[in-house]
């Protein structure tokens, strides 16, 4: 461990290969990083067999290959830095993996869009520090072996919630993301950054799923823009009531973000809700009515769209 710190040179491991997971190890890997990915199934087949295949917007089309991916039961390592990149209902299952490989010294990002994270996980990862962190990205499985990532936006927010517990390899992460093209923040204020992010993906997943619209029509005056809007105004009360106002006005902020994404963009938690699969909808949506029930603050839009889902049976 002293001797990869030294040099600079961690080892990483990123669980989940999807549009956020595969990415990572994709600009990681070229960049000459030492990173492994965990999948499953097909997507993990051509991997191994064909390398990662990355359509982007920003860089073009192109191969990276070899790139090192596994799955779980064949990952013998002894990470420094674990990314956690998968979807919400999944998280649980990563827990005796990170208990089995995680050392000492390790370091646990979890990436997801679902807010506390790394809280949730820390509670049941004693002895191992998980800090808490969000990403920027616009990125998705095409199919099997292969991810499209739209839009040039690619960072990386993350940090302690306790400053006693900040490291100098988490400075070194930074400079390794950077290095390898993705931008890396260590935050100061991490609780209010990650509900930043927050407030933007629940909103949009919310908005879309209730008008089941993509980012297209958001984009337009309309019923779902104001919606959006109303939406991301009862997370800036939640934030304030939490102790985390935050420092940008998070309305203007997040119309910028949406109005430059590609108008058939869509938000993850629509696209599994239409394929029929498990879906994030718990931690998007339903849990900001129990956030406003435990904080005192209302929070009528998200009322409106959770009483519809449950009516149609999503869970």
């Amino acid at each position: 461990m002293q001797c990869r710190q030294e040099e600079n040179n961690l080892k990483y491991l990123v669980i989940g290969a999807g549009g956020t997971g595969g990415s990572i190890g994709a600009y990681m890997t070229e960049a000459g990083k030492d990173v492994t990915l965990i999948a499953r199934g097909e997507h993990l087949r051509r991997m191994q067999e064909q390398g990662l295949q990355m359509e982007t917007t920003a860089k073009g089309n192109y191969t990276v290959h070899p790139i090192k991916a596994v799955d779980m039961e064949h990952y013998e390592d002894r990470p420094d830095v674990i990314f956690v990149c998968v979807k919400g209902y999944s998280l649980e299952e990563t827990i005796p993996f990170i208990r089995r490989v995680a050392g000492p010294h390790t370091i646990v990002i979890p990436i997801l869009n679902l807010y506390g994270t790394g809280s949730r996980m820390q509670d049941k990862l004693p002895g191992i520090l998980v800090t808490d962190g969000c990403i920027y990205i616009a990125g998705e499985i095409r199919e099997p072996g292969t991810i499209l990532l739209r839009g040039d936006i690619f960072r990386i927010v993350y940090g302690v919630r306790n400053q006693e517990e900040l490291r100098p390899e988490l400075f070194m992460v930074a400079k390794d993301l950077k290095e390898s093209g993705i931008e890396g923040v260590l935050s100061d204020n991490i609780r209010r950054d990650a509900l930043q992010k927050f407030a933007y993906v629940s909103p949009m997943a919310a908005c879309g799923l209730y008008y089941h619209v993509s980012a297209g029509e958001v984009q337009k005056t309309g019923d779902p823009r104001d919606t959006f809007v109303k939406l991301m105004k009862e997370i800036d009360a939640l934030a304030v009531a939490m102790g985390v106002p935050f420092l940008v006005d998070i309305v203007a902020t997040n119309l910028r973000i949406l109005d430059t994404l590609n108008p058939e963009a869509s938000t993850s938690m629509q696209r599994d809700v239409y394929a029929g699969k498990s879906s994030e909808i718990d931690g998007l949506i339903y849990e900001v009515v129990r956030m406003g029930h435990k904080y005192g603050v209302p929070v009528p839009t998200y009322e409106m769209i959770a009483e519809k889902a449950r009516a149609d049976g999503l869970h």
